[in-house]
């Protein structure tokens, strides 16, 4: 599936906003399913393998491994990144298998986000009972992380 922004009349992008979110809500259930079936306790690859494999069932472009290279002011290559997932062109999903998150986590996925001049991204932390994701929206101007979400899990 692939999300194509409409055009107005004046050549203006609409429903932009409209389509990440509901591509940022297909992501969420689809990890959210994901973690119950597997639970915690794997190593972060095969939550990359899984959900891949899951989003691809879907219908859903999904690059593994996206290398995302990042530029000096002066526009210098001086490094690269590889993302975990990169949905449709446009979401950069990080993924953890780690007890908890910490800040680190988050300013990676900002990191990436500003590198790729990518907008949107996901944090998914699997390792956890509980479930954990966070969006972020990337702005020169203002970068945030819009949401935290804890799914409770029973055991």
């Amino acid at each position: 599936m692939i999300i194509e922004p409409q055009k107005s009349a004046d050549g203006a992008r609409v429903g932009d906003k409209d389509a990440i979110f509901q591509l940022c809500d297909r992501v969420r259930e689809t990890a959210f399913a994901l973690h119950r079936f597997l639970r915690h306790g794997h190593l972060e690859k095969v939550y990359e393998n899984a959900l891949t494999h899951r989003l691809r069932k879907a219908g859903l472009r999904v690059d593994q491994q996206q290398p995302i290279k990042v530029y000096d002011e002066d526009g210098t290559l001086i490094g690269d990144y590889l993302a975990d997932l990169v949905v449709e062109n446009i979401l950069v999903v990080e993924l953890k298998a780690a007890r908890n998150l910490a800040p680190n986590h988050d300013a990676q996925v900002l990191g990436y986000l500003k590198a790729s001049r990518k907008e949107h991204g996901l944090l998914i932390n699997f390792g956890s009972p509980r479930f954990e994701i966070r969006k972020f929206i990337w702005n020169e101007n203002q970068p945030q992380r819009t949401q935290r979400t804890q799914g409770n899990d029973p055991l």
